[in-house]
């Protein structure tokens, strides 16, 4: 089931993040979520939550109102069922609905071979970064 985001679930969201990234990035989840929710950019309407079977958060893809996603992140136990495709559906829709021209995310395509791939498929086209 997809659902869009709800108070309780900011453990649960950070949670996963630091499980599929791994890389330290976001911090204590104490840091972390003062950071994103005092963000002028955050809105719960834009972040989507899949919950599996047994009531766990299988996936999320959080997005920023700049039509720009910021995390999209499937737990392993989920990968290869097409949920990350369908997250990604879902912001494009919505993006969409609110009039956004395009939509946007950063990835790196190094490490991320399989993310670089759906992107594709979904028709996005990578751009290289400046800077």
């Amino acid at each position: 089931a997809m659902r869009c985001f709800e108070p309780g679930d900011a453990r649960p969201l950070h949670a996963l993040l630091s499980e599929v990234f791994d890389d330290g990035a976001d911090g204590p989840f104490d840091e972390w979520w003062p950071r994103i929710s005092d963000d002028p950019e955050f809105d719960p309407a834009l972040c989507f939550l899949v919950i599996d079977g047994k009531g766990r958060l299988a996936a999320a893809s959080l997005c920023w109102t700049s039509a720009f996603i910021k995390d999209l992140a499937v737990h392993p136990e989920a990968r290869g069922k097409g949920i990350g495709e369908a997250l990604m559906w879902q912001a494009f829709a919505t993006f969409r609905d609110r009039g956004a021209a395009h939509v946007d995310l950063k990835t790196n395509t190094v490490k991320n071979a399989a993310a670089v791939r759906l992107y594709e498929r979904l028709g996005m086209t990578p751009v290289a970064l400046e800077g």
